[in-house]
């Protein structure tokens, strides 16, 4: 696992500069656009280019069953990991639909479904048949988390040998908003009755239930959360352990990452903490209905993008925000500057 301190590809001043004085150029009052002209620049900066895109997108949406779901923290049996992953081979999931949308490439790796898939679409990566229950047990060993952040690194490898201009990476695992939660508050040192919400849509004695559960899991491993790593392997996921992988490696290459929701922020918040670097290569797409999203989001210093009320996960939300993104640099751009319209820029600045 030694690869995960590598260092991060470097973000280009050159490039954040001439894209900061084109945007000064364009045939607009400074600033007119909000965060229209601070995306178009990051990503010019983070890509290295004067024109910055987001038309090549690679998605990895990484598949785990987790033990901790017999504890009755989900409103869905554990069999909805493996159907879903059939929907998304299929085609009929939102994620499926989105990438068509978007054209962009989609690919589903398992890393820990319980039963094993067979499909010739499928990519397997298996770090076992779902993790331990956590209340009981470390959710994996240092193998297995081998095995799933391994899992990621090959995704972002693919995703460069593809020249992406943009990584997202999505995950589907019953059980897993109880792993990311405890996550978060391994990591942020919060309580989880801050940070436990409705997951797949659970009441409130089932939010109870399931903030009881992981508090269970944080006092069983409480001698053991001594790092990033440490934490994801005992209390995390396989698709989570994936996601993190991902996200390092896509800042090692200089791949610019779209982070979803409430599970994949869990991964981030993994990665960023072994590795601080990777914080600059992150683009937050939307604010998850999970209340303790926000607590991760103040700490990474990551305005999401869209606000949606959304909670479905397997990367929709970052699907949702490449048309924005992408609108973000068709204006930076194809707007006639100044000069090419013959617009006297003092005048405009001034509206």
């Amino acid at each position: 696992m030694d690869w995960l301190n590598d260092p991060c590809a470097n973000v280009s001043e050159r490039y954040r500069d001439l894209a900061l004085q084109r945007q000064q150029q364009l045939t607009k009052p400074s600033g007119a656009l909000g965060r229209l002209e601070t995306l178009a620049v990051q990503l010019a900066a983070l890509q290295g280019r004067e024109a910055p895109r987001a038309d090549n997108i690679h998605i990895s949406i990484f598949a785990a069953d987790h033990g901790v779901a017999e504890e009755g923290v989900s409103a869905f049996p554990q069999a909805v990991t493996g159907q879903m992953v059939h929907n998304f081979l299929n085609g009929g999931a939102a994620i499926s639909v989105l990438a068509r949308e978007l054209g962009a490439t989609l690919e589903i790796i398992d890393v820990g479904v319980k039963e094993p898939l067979n499909h010739a679409g499928l990519i397997s990566q298996r770090a076992g048949a779902g993790t331990a229950n956590s209340v009981q047990a470390p959710a994996m060993t240092v193998d297995q988390l081998t095995i799933a952040l391994q899992a990621g690194y090959a995704a972002a490898e693919r995703a460069y040998a593809k020249q992406a201009d943009l990584f997202i990476g999505g995950e589907m695992g019953i059980a897993n908003t109880t792993a990311a939660t405890a996550l978060y508050c391994a990591l942020l040192d919060v309580a989880p009755s801050v940070a436990t919400g409705a997951g797949t849509g659970l009441d409130a004695a089932g939010i109870a239930h399931k903030a009881g559960v992981i508090q269970r899991m944080l006092d069983l491993h409480r001698n053991n959360l001594t790092s990033p790593l440490e934490a994801l392997r005992c209390v995390g996921g396989f698709e989570i352990a994936a996601l993190t992988g991902a996200y390092c490696r896509a800042a090692q290459l200089g791949i610019p990452i779209v982070v979803d929701g409430f599970i994949s922020t869990a991964a981030a918040l993994v990665a960023v903490q072994q590795q601080p670097d990777v914080r600059q290569w992150l683009l937050l797409s939307h604010a998850s209905a999970e209340p303790g999203h926000v607590l991760a989001t103040d700490f990474l210093g990551v305005q999401p993008l869209l606000d949606l009320q959304m909670r479905l996960g397997e990367g929709s939300g970052a699907a949702l925000a490449v048309p924005l993104l992408r609108m973000a640099c068709a204006l930076h751009n194809n707007m006639a500057t100044f000069a090419e319209a013959a617009v006297a820029g003092e005048a405009v600045t001034r509206q």
